[in-house]
């Protein structure tokens, strides 16, 4: 009995205030939209795209998201573990996922770009060959997770214990293997012989 809608562009529409018909969405596109604080539980967006759009605090228990593009939206404290598993996958470019959980969340070749990733939790998160593209990940939480042929070469400010995490063929950046071995409070003083051990110990 849910509606359904297709090939829809929806334009600087404040759904705080006007009302959002829970349906299906494929291949819509959302543009300037406000969706903070609303109960988006149970909808589909499928294929859709969301361009400028404030989803903070958001709920989406059993939202369904499938090839759902995000670009420069606020996606603050979002709770994406809670989304259907469903055909799950999401990418997002130049948004603000601060305090958003990702819990378990299958994650392969997700494509983040330009993003602020701050205390975002991937806890127990299956993110193999992601992409993590000039993006700020500071205080983001990796615990049991997997990063195996993630692309972390041009990512900042993050923090993977290698004895936690599963690693094998991630890409880092010279500078950036620092941030496997920040929590071990040590000092290190690179020079070449060290940088090919440690390509060695990742791949």
């Amino acid at each position: 009995n849910m509606s359904y809608f297709k090939e829809q562009e929806y334009k600087g529409i404040d759904y705080s205030t006007e009302k959002f018909e829970k349906g299906e969405y494929v291949n819509c596109a959302f543009i300037n939209c406000n969706f903070t604080a609303l109960d988006l539980s149970n909808i589909n967006f499928i294929e859709c795209t969301f361009e400028n759009c404030n989803f903070s605090i958001a709920r989406v228990i059993n939202t369904g998201l499938r090839e759902v593009s995000f670009k420069g939206c606020k996606l603050l404290g979002m709770r994406f573990e809670d989304c259907n598993d469903f055909l799950f996958f999401v990418n997002f470019t130049d948004c603000q996922l601060n305090l958003a959980s990702f819990f378990k969340k299958k994650l392969k070749n997700t494509s983040f770009k330009n993003c602020s990733l701050h205390e975002v939790d991937f806890s127990n998160c299956d993110l193999s060959a992601a992409l993590f593209q000039n993006c700020d990940l500071r205080g983001a939480v990796f615990d049991k997770t997997i990063v195996e042929k993630a692309d972390f070469r041009t990512a900042f400010n993050y923090s993977i214990a290698p004895d936690n995490n599963k690693i094998k063929k991630a890409r880092f950046s010279r500078d950036g293997v620092l941030g496997l071995l920040d929590r071990y409070n040590i000092e290190i003083e690179w020079n070449e012989k060290c940088w090919f051990i440690a390509r060695q110990i990742l791949t």
